[in-house]
C-alpha cells in the first residue's frame, strides 16, 4: 500500500489518509545563483495538513484500477489500511510510509509528520552568464513619443534641471545686494546706533 500511495502522491501532489490529514507535494520555484552563475532546477518537499483527511475519488479508482478491484472494495481495503495505521501510532510510536516521512503524536495527541527526504528529482542546474549591453538601441516612451536610446540622450533635461535651479541663484544673489546696500547705509550714518528713532530733543 505505501507504494502505492507514493506512486499517487507524486503524480497528483497530494493524499489524504482518513483520521489523519492530508500529505502535500510543495513546488518551490527555480532561483539564480549568480555567485555561480547559474540558475537552480526547482525543489520539492513533502507537507502535513492534520485539518483535511478526505480523499479525493479518483484516488480509490487509481487504487481499485492497481489492485484489480471494483471501487468498493478499494475503500474497504484502504479504509482498513488507515485504521491500522492509525492505531500503530502513539505517543511513544510512530509508522513510517516509506520514501515518503514518518507519522507520530505528540504528548498532547496530534499527529506529527516528518519527512524522511525530499522528492527525487532529475532537474538540474543549467549555466546563466549576466549580460550587461551598454549600447543597445530599444524604444522608451517620453510623454507621447516614442523614441530610442540614443534620441533621449540628446533631450534637454539638462537645461530643464538648470532652470529648475536657476532661481535660487537669482534669489542669493538679490538677497547678497540686500545686505550689502544696508551694510554700505548704516556705515555711512553718524549715529553709531542705526536703529530706532534717535532724534535730539532740547528740552525748554
Amino acid at each position: 500500500m505505501d507504494s502505492l500511495i507514493k506512486t499517487y502522491l507524486l503524480q497528483k501532489s497530494r493524499v489524504s489518509i482518513p483520521g489523519l490529514g492530508t500529505i502535500y507535494v510543495d513546488r518551490s520555484p527555480a532561483r539564480s545563483d549568480f555567485i555561480n552563475k547559474q540558475l537552480l532546477p526547482p525543489s520539492y518537499h513533502f507537507r502535513f495538513d492534520k485539518y483535511f483527511d478526505a480523499p479525493a475519488r479518483d484516488f480509490f479508482t487509481f487504487l481499485a484500477s492497481s489492485k484489480h478491484v471494483e471501487d468498493y472494495e478499494a475503500i474497504r481495503m484502504y479504509s482498513e489500511w488507515a485504521q491500522s495505521l492509525r492505531n500503530n501510532i502513539g505517543a511513544d510510536q510512530s509508522a513510517a510510509l516509506e520514501g515518503i516521512g514518518v507519522l507520530k503524536r505528540d504528548l498532547t495527541g496530534d499527529v506529527l509528520f516528518e519527512p524522511v527526504a525530499a522528492p527525487t528529482t532529475y532537474d538540474i542546474s543549467v549555466p546563466a552568464k549576466r549580460i550587461i549591453r551598454s549600447n543597445v538601441k530599444h524604444k522608451v516612451i517620453v510623454g507621447d513619443k516614442e523614441v530610442s536610446k540614443t534620441e533621449i540622450s540628446g533631450y534637454p533635461f539638462d537645461d530643464v534641471k538648470k532652470r529648475k535651479m536657476s532661481w535660487w541663484i537669482y534669489a542669493l544673489i538679490l538677497a547678497v545686494i540686500a545686505i550689502a546696500a544696508i551694510i554700505i547705509h548704516f556705515a555711512r550714518s553718524d549715529n553709531p546706533l542705526p536703529f530706532g528713532n534717535h532724534q535730539t530733543i532740547q528740552p525748554r
